[in-house]
């Protein structure tokens, strides 16, 4: 199967974009410990994910607060499982990981979730930077601890203009 990609400019930087025609894939940062580049052999093509683009500039702009997009990350059977339970978290809001590990009914789980939310292939859309330490502060973030920051504050602001996070 052929994976296409492209990347766009958002206000955290150029974020890769990977998949078939079907879904998305892979959403990769331009920094931080999660920094992903295209493979040789993917096909540079932007029309697969016109609706991703859209929805990502949506966001963004603070007219978006969920995403309505085919996603097909591949993992674990747990690592789906933590991945889906991530798109429970409102808008807004954080969740710590033992509150996530709770959601699963996994209560002794939240290392085993932190590392299948640190493996995300889709942040953003598949929202991971909502989840912070139990003592409420941020903890690690594949596109970096700035990037956590900026997507929280971003969402905060969405919700009560002039309030600034953290």
């Amino acid at each position: 199967m052929t994976t296409y990609y492209c990347y766009h400019d958002t206000p955290i930087g150029p974020l890769l974009l990977a998949g078939d025609h079907a879904a998305l894939s892979l959403l990769g940062f331009p920094g931080g410990s999660m920094a992903r580049r295209h493979e040789a052999d993917w096909v540079e093509d932007s029309e697969p994910f016109t609706d991703a683009i859209g929805q990502l500039d949506e966001y963004f702009a603070g007219q978006r607060q969920d995403f309505e997009l085919d996603l097909a990350p591949e993992g674990t059977e747990f690592q789906r499982q933590v991945w889906e339970a991530l798109r429970e978290i409102p808008f807004g809001e954080t969740w710590s990981y033992g509150e996530l590990a709770h959601h699963i009914g996994r209560p002794t789980a939240s290392r085993a979730v932190g590392a299948a939310n640190g493996m995300n292939p889709i942040p953003v859309i598949i929202p991971c930077h909502r989840v912070i330490g139990s003592n409420g502060k941020l903890t690690g973030f594949g596109g970096g601890l700035d990037t956590k920051q900026f997507l929280l504050g971003l969402e905060s602001e969405a919700i009560a203009p002039g309030l600034n996070f953290v």
